[in-house]
């Protein structure tokens, strides 16, 4: 695959997985090049004689963004000039707080540890914006927000050192992340094994907060 701004290497932490070329107007995977270590692919994703399936790993792709369903992510989209969350997952070289895939542009010399979130600080400007915040001439996209699911506002923050997700809720009463709380308490009286969860208070609106589990 020739070199060009849009060729990255798919890579499952340290182990390139195969050449992918991103679509600069859909940010969709358009061409899959040389493929160095199918067992290390994307769980689910098919391979047949050494070849990746290339709308299986689009379809990973497109999950990886922010789903168009998220609560405000219409205005946030609108605040970083940008038409769809897809293209908000190279500006993050696709890294995530759920697993260890990421991209490295072609002839990049990047390595795992020098990015990835799981011990280097990241940039909570999307996560700001996703909350409604406004944006600045001086964004800096290097978030795992660029990369979470789910309908519901939320967005990652670093507290003492804890990778932690916060999470609002929908509607008149907010009722989720009141409900997230309720149910880590009932389930530590039950001494069941459970993610903890606890209530933080943001421009009068409540919002659970759980850490990530390594």
């Amino acid at each position: 695959m020739a070199e060009s701004r849009n060729n990255y290497m798919l890579m499952h932490k340290n182990e390139p997985v195969a050449e992918i070329k991103l679509d600069e107007a859909t940010a969709s995977i358009s061409a899959i090049g040389q493929v160095y270590a199918t067992p290390h692919a994307p769980v689910g994703i098919s391979v047949r004689k050494g070849r990746i399936d290339r709308a299986a790993l689009n379809e990973w792709w497109r999950g990886r963004a922010i789903p168009a369903s998220r609560d405000g992510i219409k205005e946030a989209l609108l605040e970083l000039n940008l038409s769809a969350t897809q293209k908000l997952l190279h500006k993050s070289f696709g890294l995530s707080l759920s697993d260890q895939y990421w991209i490295r542009p072609a002839a990049s010399h990047l390595q795992w540890s020098d990015i990835h979130f799981f011990d280097n600080p990241f940039s909570e400007d999307v996560g700001n914006v996703l909350f409604g915040k406004g944006s600045s001439d001086l964004m800096n996209l290097m978030s795992p927000d660029n990369t979470s699911d789910g309908w519901l506002k939320k967005k990652w923050v670093i507290i003492d050192g804890r990778r932690c997700l916060v999470k609002g809720g929908s509607g008149a009463t907010q009722q989720e992340p009141y409900n997230e709380v309720i149910a880590s308490k009932i389930m530590e009286r039950l001494k069941i094994s459970h993610v903890s969860y606890t209530m933080m208070e943001q421009d009068d609106y409540p919002y659970s907060v759980c850490e990530r589990i390594l």
